[in-house]
């Protein structure tokens, strides 16, 4: 299967590639209600706003997920190093 470490960037890119993937769904199928709005009325500039606007809110929820799986897998390499430095530190014997 790999090493702890390959598992967890395995992982870790997975959940940074399927966070695109469904943001970009979520970015079209939003889309779509102010793509109709702009044809029906193409002269309201609240159209064009209301989607500037939510696509920068989803944008801005899918950047955060990204961010906590980078920080998750940050932690998780910092635990790794250290479970692999004690299981290589010598202990002391007790008589």
């Amino acid at each position: 299967m790999g090493t702890a470490k390959e598992v967890k960037d395995l992982v870790q890119q997975a959940i940074d590639k399927g966070a695109t993937t469904v943001e970009e769904v979520h970015q079209a199928i939003a889309r779509l209600p102010i793509d109709v709005l702009e044809r029906i009325l193409p002269e309201l500039p609240l159209a064009k706003t209301v989607g500037d606007v939510q696509k920068m809110t989803i944008g801005t929820i899918y950047d955060a997920i990204r961010l906590v799986n980078k920080a998750a897998g940050d932690i998780a390499e910092q635990l790794l190093a250290a479970g692999k430095k004690a299981a290589q530190t010598p202990r002391a014997r007790s008589t």
